[in-house]
């Protein structure tokens, strides 16, 4: 299994793929998480400059954030990466053994990405209001 999964923003987006492909597979999802990251950033241009400015809105994956907590600081999914790059107009470039930490430029909120789901798991979860 790959360890470290890359993408090209100039790649086409995939299709004719069945669900297993696009979340089952050896990227387990990544690719396809970035690639409806790239599809948002069209449709919400706002949302994607303010991903190119340096926040990490709430998406649908764990990760996001819409304003501080009392902890400074939470885990968040690989899959909300790779949304955020393909939002961002990036490459998708995501190692799967490393955990990675960004700080939310609006709410100062520092989010570490981790392949560990017990880490975010049970978490709780933020509502958009």
């Amino acid at each position: 299994m790959p360890r470290h999964i890359q993408r090209s923003i100039d790649s086409p987006l995939r299709t004719g793929l069945t669900r297993r492909q696009l979340w089952e597979d050896t990227d387990q999802g990544l690719i396809k998480c970035w690639e409806i990251g790239r599809q948002r950033a069209a449709r919400f241009p706002e949302l994607a400059q303010r991903c190119e400015a340096g926040e990490l809105p709430v998406l649908g994956w764990k990760g996001g954030v819409s304003r501080s907590l009392k902890k400074n600081e939470k885990y968040g999914s690989l899959k909300y990466l790779a949304q955020w790059q393909g939002l961002r107009g990036e490459d998708l470039d995501i190692d799967l053994s490393v955990e990675r930490s960004l700080t939310c430029s609006r709410t100062k909120m520092k989010v570490t990405f981790t392949p560990d789901r017990a880490k975010y798991f049970n978490q709780v979860a933020e509502v958009e209001a």
